[in-house]
């Protein structure tokens, strides 16, 4: 069955980097466009980022993160990307890797947490 294992979370000072990872199984992760979600502590789910099938030669960010944040994907290795830069503390949040089924967006990771906090 379809799995999406994110890691790469944790806590960082404002300004500084992290990059997340999503361990895709059960699907030819090649063949799907992928996409990152987070959601903030009591707020509602927010969409990051998308990349597209194949050789991921085009990515799409929401404005709040475009030109601190990439998206990547390596089809080798079933694992998609995400490299925070430049973090702040409106960045906080459960970030997860989607990607689509029967509906789009039809499944979901487990979670990683990330804090951007002094």
């Amino acid at each position: 069955q379809v799995q999406l294992v994110e890691s790469g979370g944790g806590l960082v000072q404002p300004g500084g980097s992290l990059r997340l990872s999503c361990a895709a199984s059960g699907f030819t992760f090649s063949h799907y466009w992928m996409y990152w979600v987070r959601q903030a502590p009591g707020k509602g789910l927010e969409w990051v980022s998308a990349i597209n099938i194949g050789d991921g030669s085009s990515t799409y960010y929401a404005e709040s993160v475009k030109g601190r944040f990439t998206i990547s994907r390596n089809n080798a290795k079933n694992t998609l990307y995400l490299q925070m830069n430049s973090l702040k503390s409106d960045d906080t949040a459960m970030y997860y890797c989607a990607t689509d089924g029967y509906i789009p967006y039809d499944y979901w990771g487990q979670g990683t947490q990330v804090t951007v906090s002094s």
